[in-house]
């Protein structure tokens, strides 16, 4: 299948996702240890919804999360992008991430999400965009943080028990 190579990085290449990445990102959506700040483990079906589900943003958005690739050998090791999240009610763009627990603590995540932060700034109207995680998943919020985002607020949320909100301007 066509890949479209949205972004590039020093060590990525993030792409649209399509169903021949099944494989790969299931590796990523029902680990256990990456997944437990999640509601919930995927299983087959809920992997094949999430691409889905954001191969159909990227006609109705422009945008979604994308596939995270390495450059020396096109692996897909995650996923991150922009999509449009209720976060305490309202829709807002967020940046999001999931990396493959051997390719943890290397600085893909922040790479790829910086790489997305320009990329929104660049080419959408946002004034701010945010990213949300149950307020348990310190690695994430450190990550938002790497990328130039700070605390915004924290929300009680019947998934999260409480949802921590990171946030940056424009």
């Amino acid at each position: 299948m066509e890949q479209t190579i949205i972004l590039e990085t020093e060590r990525l290449f993030l792409r649209e996702m399509n169903m021949d990445d099944f494989d790969a990102l299931y590796k990523v959506l029902a680990d256990r240890d990456i997944m437990q700040h999640y509601p919930y483990t995927f299983d087959e079906k809920r992997v094949r919804d999430w691409i889905e589900r954001n191969m159909n943003r990227y006609h109705k958005d422009g945008f979604g999360l994308w596939a995270v690739c390495l450059k020396d050998t096109g692996e897909m090791i995650g996923d991150c992008g922009l999509t449009l999240q209720n976060i305490d009610g309202e829709m807002l763009p967020e940046i999001g991430y999931h990396i493959r627990a051997d390719h943890q603590r290397k600085g893909y995540a922040k790479e790829a999400a910086a790489a997305v932060r320009d990329w929104a700034f660049d080419n959408t109207n946002y004034p701010a965009l945010y990213s949300y995680c149950k307020y348990t998943n310190v690695g994430s919020y450190k990550t938002a943080e790497s990328i130039g985002m700070h605390f915004e607020k924290e929300y009680p949320d019947p998934d999260n028990k409480i949802t921590h909100v990171s946030v940056l301007f424009r």
